[in-house]
C-alpha cells in the first residue's frame, strides 16, 4: 500500500512539472524577456493572422497623408475623411499647393486640423522640391519631412515599403508594453529601442499591428478583458487585473 502511495505521489509530481509553464513571465534578463516575447508573437499571430494597417491607402503618399490625419483620431474616422480628400487631391503637387485654410476645412473632423494641414502642406511641398515627388523610402528620409516622427515613419515603411526599420510605438503598443512587461520607460522611442532588442527583426513588421489589433479587442485602457485573453499566462499584469472579474461566473 505504501509503494502504492509512493507512486502515486512520482506520478502526480510529474504531471506537475509537466504543466509548469516553459517561459517565465518575470524574467527581466534579456535572454528570458527574448523567449517571452517570441511565445506572444507565435500566439498572436495565431489569433490575428491577417494583420494589416486599419487606415485605407492606394499609395505610399496617401498612407503617409492618413497616418498624420491619424494623430489623435480614430482610424475609422480618418478613412472617412480621405476618400473625399484624395479625390479633391489627388496629387502631391496639387496638396503642395493647397490653402492652408481650405485643407484646415477638408480635415476638420480629425481634430488638431491647423497643425495638421500645416505640416501636410509642408511635406509636399518638400517631397515635389527635394524628392522628384516620391515618398522615400527610408527611415532617414523620411523623419526629415515636416510632421512626421519614429512612428509616422515606422508605419509607412512596414506597410507601404514592407521594410523593417523599427517598431511604430502607438497608444496601443506603449499600453501593452508595459502591461506584459517588455519595456518600462514611457518615452515612445526608449520603448521602440527596448522592443527592437528583444523582438525577432522578421516581426518587427508585423508587431505594431500584432499588438494594436489585441489592444484593440481585448487588452482595452480602461478594462482588459483577461479572462479572454490568450495570451494571459505570459502576462505579469494578468493578476494585477483578473481582480477586476472576482466574483463573476
Amino acid at each position: 500500500m505504501a509503494k502504492v502511495k509512493a507512486v502515486a505521489k512520482k506520478k502526480s509530481a510529474k504531471t506537475k512539472t509537466a504543466q509548469a509553464p516553459a517561459v517565465s513571465i518575470r524574467g527581466g534578463s534579456l535572454e528570458e524577456r527574448q523567449q517571452r516575447i517570441r511565445e506572444i508573437i507565435k500566439i498572436l499571430r495565431k489569433e490575428y493572422p491577417q494583420v494589416r494597417t486599419a487606415l485605407n491607402y492606394r499609395t505610399p503618399f496617401e498612407l503617409l497623408v492618413a497616418t498624420i490625419l491619424a494623430a489623435q483620431c480614430t482610424d475609422e474616422r480618418v478613412n472617412k475623411v480621405t476618400p473625399a480628400l484624395f479625390q479633391k487631391y489627388p496629387t502631391i503637387e496639387s496638396l503642395a499647393r493647397a490653402r492652408q485654410e481650405e485643407l484646415e476645412n477638408d480635415i476638420r473632423s480629425t481634430g488638431f486640423f491647423r497643425n495638421k494641414a500645416r505640416n501636410i502642406i509642408a511635406l509636399s511641398k518638400k517631397l515635389v522640391e527635394d524628392y522628384q515627388g516620391k515618398v522615400p523610402d527610408s527611415m532617414e528620409e523620411l523623419i526629415k519631412l515636416p510632421g512626421v516622427a519614429r512612428k509616422t515613419a515606422n508605419i509607412v515603411l512596414s506597410s507601404a515599403f514592407r521594410k523593417a526599420e523599427g517598431i511604430a510605438v502607438d497608444t496601443h503598443v506603449r499600453r501593452l508594453s508595459e502591461r506584459l512587461g517588455l519595456s518600462r520607460q514611457n518615452d515612445p522611442d526608449k520603448i521602440e529601442r527596448d522592443l527592437m532588442a528583444i523582438v525577432p527583426r522578421a516581426d518587427w513588421l508585423d508587431f505594431n499591428y500584432l499588438l494594436v489589433d489585441h489592444g484593440r479587442k481585448v487588452c482595452q485602457a480602461r478594462k482588459p478583458l483577461c479572462p479572454q485573453c490568450v495570451i494571459q499566462h505570459l502576462c505579469p499584469s494578468f493578476e494585477k487585473f483578473s481582480g477586476l472579474y472576482a466574483g463573476r461566473k
